[in-house]
């Protein structure tokens, strides 16, 4: 026989649970927090519909968590694409970009006693034969194609990570604790990073450094070929520690700082609320609370800067012949001023361009809530 009726309440509801359906089998941790955030399934990709179970735990959890305490855009596998693809052109564009300045503070780093400053080498290399064009635009190539691989992991991993932290901790402690999250993603997604850039930035930083007697090749392939026949694989990563030694610090400052900083803006100088400005206005506070960041990033990154150009300047020896060798004291200042110049201008730009690109495809700017 046909059932009867239900009550009006019952119909709401069961409108209501085949609108939303009930989130995958998890920890009592992700049960409870889809019952504290009942709007939250509808964002999801998927909501609606009965294979909607087959997402990750953690991601619903994750983006659930981040679109609740950020009103963020769905965190979904677009979002994700898009923000790799910004960040290829971010750091690519950006570090292909100073390879003249690079050149200088490399050699200044490796070698003190010439390049005893910014504008005395670039004086130097701009007298030396094929003048500033071909002696500044060393390693131009690989640097170009080691910082886009990089920047395709540091920016896209950094939204999956912090999105994965976010879940994992609930939304309360991911907005209350979010500099924690800024620093564990951006320190996670800095290590992947790394190992894509390694290979060509000792490429990059063999071609700057060789003395001209040593003959180094300069044009990519053969640059490669040198490296491999003299060192094997070794060759290309025997950087990737101090490479780590380097990165993972300056980007946990890069995140965390530049999220704060723009936070900061928002709450303290342009108080109307993001929404009320103007993307140039947005993308000026993208730019000032990236140089900011930069500006710390290069104190705290740069003697591990220095060990890597001259562990890729030097097949021999290791790190700690390097320290004894230099000193504490020039590992954390030879090249400093070309560094917080490089970097600083560097950092801004790179978030001016990434979330320039971001609202080219209809996200928000980056930082802040």
């Amino acid at each position: 026989p046909a059932p009867s009726p239900a009550p009006a309440h019952s119909e709401r509801t069961t409108r209501c649970h085949s609108a939303v359906p009930p989130p995958p089998r998890a920890s009592t941790m992700f049960s409870s927090l889809y019952k504290e955030l009942p709007g939250a399934a509808s964002l999801l990709p998927g909501a609606g519909r009965k294979d909607a179970k087959s997402d990750s735990t953690a991601l619903v959890a994750a983006r659930k968590s981040v679109q609740a305490y950020s009103g963020s855009e769905v965190h979904d596998s677009t979002y994700y694409a898009k923000c790799m693809v910004g960040g290829i052109l971010s750091c690519g564009l950006t570090h292909a970009a100073i390879t003249p300045l690079d050149v200088v503070k490399c050699r200044m780093q490796t070698n003190p006693e010439v390049y005893t400053g910014v504008f005395k080498g670039f004086n130097i290399i701009s007298n030396m034969p094929g003048g500033l064009v071909a002696n500044g635009t060393v390693g131009f190539l690989p640097t170009f194609i080691g910082y886009s691989m990089q920047g395709l992991f540091k920016f896209g991993l950094y939204e999956i990570f912090k999105d994965v932290y976010a879940g994992v901790v609930g939304p309360e402690n991911a907005f209350n604790y979010r500099t924690f999250v800024f620093l564990a993603a951006s320190a996670s997604a800095e290590f992947f990073a790394d190992m894509a850039l390694c290979p060509m930035e000792a490429v990059k930083v063999r071609m700057q450094t060789s003395p001209p007697e040593a003959k180094f090749p300069t044009e990519l392939s053969a640059a490669i070929n040198k490296i491999k026949s003299a060192e094997g694989t070794n060759g290309f990563f025997k950087g990737l520690t101090p490479l780590w030694g380097r990165q993972i610090p300056y980007t946990m400052v890069k995140f965390a700082a530049f999220e704060r900083v723009v936070e900061f803006f928002y709450n303290n100088v342009f108080t109307a609320g993001r929404e009320n400005y103007g993307k140039s206005t947005q993308l000026g506070i993208t730019f000032a609370s990236g140089y900011i960041a930069g500006v710390f990033c290069a104190i705290v990154s740069h003697p591990a800067d220095t060990i890597v150009s001259k562990l890729n300047q030097n097949s021999e020896g290791g790190i700690g012949a390097i320290v004894k060798e230099m000193g504490i004291w020039n590992l954390a200042t030879k090249g400093l001023g070309a560094r917080i110049f490089m970097i600083g201008t560097l950092t801004g730009l790179q978030w001016w361009i990434y979330d320039t690109f971001k609202v080219a495809v209809g996200l928000k700017t980056s930082g802040g809530k």
